[in-house]
């Protein structure tokens, strides 16, 4: 997507008699925005420590009594309007009114169904929901350049936009979606198209930034599109996969089943190159004498072919050697697709959609168990930055997405 910087700047206010009294008071105003920028300097655009002046309000329609502060910049005069955290974007609603009907959109409850329980239209609600999807994915999630990751995980996720079938470029790590898209074409040069949204996004936050490497499932498409976007990335092949192959087809063979399973996953486990070089040998002795199905076999002896690709796992240990966290989250995808009956509208109306859904999961709020369990622990973004902005999860990620999660 295009990046464009937002002229919205979003900042937590204590409640909204805070927000009231800073706009009766330009002086109370001034030192709030000057306190709030020495903390989170990264809400904020270039050259705001250079000063600035206060240029009026902005007024909402639909939200009657309800406005904001603007500010002109003194290095470069561009003009940017203070939203409250406690107002979503474009003024459409307050943040704690329809706080819990986007946290329901986390399970896939359906636009109309949010009508029935919490009033308005099915539109509303899908306006609403549409709207997280413009802003930066990277920018948002991510709020320091040095917590930019350095390994990755990529594939893209089959769905149907209006019976057709589209592709979703899914770019994952630390347990966040930083990239998806929506492509009509599995090949190199739509897949270099939907991968370069996360290029974007990441060169925004940090324009020297180059991951080390990136696990993917095998699809050449796939590694010809990373390659192309960080010719220096290094592409590490997905053990699972390579497992699962030889899982189908011998899935059935009860007694067999089990000890290709053992033995398979002790050479994933083992603690050295020399040593995983060593089971490898004799799990290709013990296929091509022992594994009585052919097509098993076959696929056995492409994973054991395949050695050197995983060796690399070894010299890169922060690396992932499986696609089981780029799984979990695409099976989140799964269910809201399927319970969305997939995407509809345009392909650019389906981009937003699948950007919310990345957006939301993000920044969702862990189940209560989890978090009495690790309470420093609350939702993936804190887990990323360390810190949270608001302690509710849609105010934080409003506050994340000021300017747009765009920045120089």
């Amino acid at each position: 997507m295009n990046l464009t910087k937002s002229k919205t700047i979003c900042l937590a206010f204590e409640d909204i008699s805070h927000h009231k009294n800073c706009l009766s008071d330009k002086n109370v105003y001034r030192d709030f925005l000057e306190s709030y920028y020495q903390i989170h300097p990264e809400l904020f655009p270039d050259g705001f420590d250079q000063g600035f002046t206060f240029k009026g309000f902005i007024r909402a329609q639909k939200q009657k009594g309800f406005k904001m502060q603007r500010i002109r910049m003194k290095s470069n005069g561009d003009v940017y309007q203070i939203r409250p955290s406690f107002m979503m974007p474009y003024m459409t609603a307050f943040t704690d009114n329809v706080e819990k009907a986007l946290y329901l959109m986390r399970f896939g409850v359906p636009f109309y169904a949010l009508a029935y329980v919490f009033g308005k239209n099915a539109m509303y609600w899908y306006r609403i929901y549409i709207s997280l999807g413009r802003a930066s994915l990277v920018g948002s999630t991510i709020k320091s350049p040095e917590a930019l990751p350095e390994d990755l995980l990529a594939d893209e996720k089959h769905s149907r936009l209006k019976s057709e079938r589209v592709y979703l470029p899914t770019t994952v790590a630390k347990g966040c979606i930083l990239g998806v898209s929506v492509t009509k074409s599995a090949g190199t040069p739509a897949l270099t198209e939907g991968y370069n949204d996360f290029k974007q996004e990441a060169h925004n936050v940090n324009p020297d930034y180059s991951p080390k490497s990136v696990n993917t499932d095998g699809w050449d498409a796939t590694q010809k599109a990373w390659k192309w976007l960080f010719p220096q990335i290094i592409l590490m092949a997905c053990f699972l996969h390579a497992w699962l192959k030889i899982k189908d087809r011998c899935k059935r063979a009860k007694e067999l089943f089990p000890i290709v399973r053992k033995k398979v996953w002790e050479v994933y486990h083992a603690p050295s190159i020399a040593s995983f070089s060593q089971r490898i040998r004799r799990l290709k002795e013990w296929g091509e004498k022992s594994l009585s199905i052919e097509a098993a076999q076959q696929k056995l002896m492409e994973l054991c072919d395949k050695s050197d690709q995983f060796k690399i796992a070894y010299q890169m240990p922060n690396a992932y050697r499986t696609s089981a966290n780029l799984d979990r989250l695409m099976n989140y995808q799964d269910r809201i697709l399927y319970a969305m009956q997939y995407l509809h509208g345009s392909l650019s109306s389906a981009k937003l959609a699948v950007r919310a859904m990345a957006m939301i999961w993000n920044f969702h709020p862990y189940c209560s168990n989890l978090i009495a369990k690790e309470p420093d622990r609350h939702s993936p973004f804190k887990d990323v930055n360390g810190f949270l902005y608001h302690p509710n999860w849609l105010h934080n990620m409003s506050v994340a997405m000021s300017l747009g999660g765009v920045r120089c």
